[in-house]
């Protein structure tokens, strides 16, 4: 994609951002979703998401404009920093 986002991919015309994370098990799915809310409010940014078992989309795009602001590209980057974190502290999430 870009790259700050590489793992990430353009959708609708350009204007969304998307990425599915792939995690151990429903329970940690949810526990990774929670840790986006919790950036995600602290940004005052919020991403679409969906839940599938193991599997959470997440969908980026500022709604206000209808596309891509550069707070979509930061909150994607600090979404991805979450993969950085030791294996077993906080999800076991594979991007």
């Amino acid at each position: 994609m870009g790259a700050g986002v590489p793992e990430w991919r353009l959708e609708e015309n350009g204007t969304r951002l998307a990425r599915r994370f792939e995690l151990e098990d429903f329970r940690k799915a949810v526990e990774f979703v929670n840790r986006v809310a919790e950036i995600a409010e602290e940004e005052g940014h919020h991403p679409d998401i969906a839940i599938h078992w193991n599997k959470v989309d997440l969908t980026l795009w500022t709604h206000k404009i209808g596309g891509l602001h550069e707070n979509d590209f930061i909150l994607a980057a600090k979404v991805d920093r979450l993969l950085e974190e030791p294996k077993g502290s906080r999800g076991d999430v594979a991007g």
